[in-house]
């Protein structure tokens, strides 16, 4: 089957647009910072190595283990707060400070649609075969499975169709593969549900990251960072962003995309083209509107 019913998009790494969107990306330093830590640990275990020699004067025993982990992460949190697009940047960052050129391949969700049911863990496997085959000598490949829990479903489930747990099987048949490339590929998995993932793929992840809504700090840079030029008073940023968090909302505070996707716009909506964007139009904007309601267990 053509790749376009595989692949969602096919990135080259490194891109300006996914720089500069890492720039706008709340708390992206401190989420890269420690994938990278984790990552770099398979991607240059050349520099590993020196690293152990020179700071221990011989080579960790733990040095062999690590080579034995497998380059898997897995985003997990609720819709809205970026696992996707900090998947794509964090790639883009990963191919500058290694001074590599890459791909970013993210698979379709097609694979688990109707009329593709039935060739699920062909896909899968068609999937990794591009993955491995974008991984050139000097080149990094990073595969996102996006919605991971629709393909990585616990096998543990009763109501599981043999075909499913075929599919699971060899999705972590490849995953294991991954460590032969030696460094050169990088598996992502997102999901909403962290607890439907099958039990041996979170336990081969080398990190699982937990993406969260928003807190009261980090809705505050994000609106002072979307709001920037707006005539806004600090009270009235900081009602802002309380009106937005999860105390003036039943416990359930705004996203990311909530804040920047839909608030914002809602509020522009409200006063284009003959008005400028003040506080009462985005405190009337709030009011119109209630967060994305949480996905459910």
């Amino acid at each position: 089957m053509a790749d376009f019913t595989i692949f969602d998009s096919t990135i080259e790494l490194p891109v300006a647009e996914l720089k500069q969107r890492a720039a706008s990306l709340v708390g992206f330093e401190r989420r890269f910072a420690r994938v990278f830590a984790n990552l770099k640990q398979l991607l240059a275990p050349d520099e590993l190595k020196a690293w152990s020699t020179t700071h221990h004067g011989k080579l960790l025993p733990a040095i062999a283990s690590l080579a034995d982990r497998y380059p898997l992460v897995i985003l997990a949190g609720d819709a809205g707060t970026g696992k996707t697009v900090s998947a794509e940047v964090i790639a883009d960052r990963m191919v500058r400070e290694m001074k590599k050129e890459g791909f970013f391949i993210k698979l379709s969700t097609r694979v688990r649609g109707e009329g593709l049911h039935g060739q699920m863990a062909q896909l899968v496997n068609d999937a990794f075969a591009q993955l491995k085959k974008l991984a050139g000598k000097d080149k990094l490949a990073f595969l996102l499975i996006d919605e991971a829990d629709a393909i990585a479903t616990s096998r543990a489930t009763a109501q599981m169709h043999q075909e499913e747990k075929a599919a699971v099987n060899t999705l972590i048949q490849k995953i294991d593969e991954t460590r032969e490339l030696k460094g050169r590929t990088v598996v992502f998995m997102s999901t909403n549900r962290l607890h439907y993932l099958d039990e041996a793929i979170v336990r081969r992840a080398a990190l699982v990251m937990q993406f969260d809504r928003p807190d009261e700090m980090e809705r505050q840079e994000l609106l002072e960072m979307e709001l920037d030029g707006v005539d806004l008073t600090t009270k009235q940023l900081a009602e802002l962003v309380t009106m937005t968090g999860p105390t003036a909302n039943a416990g359930v505070g705004y996203s990311f995309s909530d804040l920047r996707l839909r608030m914002v716009p809602e509020a522009i909506a409200l006063v284009y083209p003959n008005k400028p964007l003040t506080f009462a139009a985005l405190k009337e904007a709030i009011g119109n509107m209630q967060p994305s309601p949480p996905i459910q267990a």
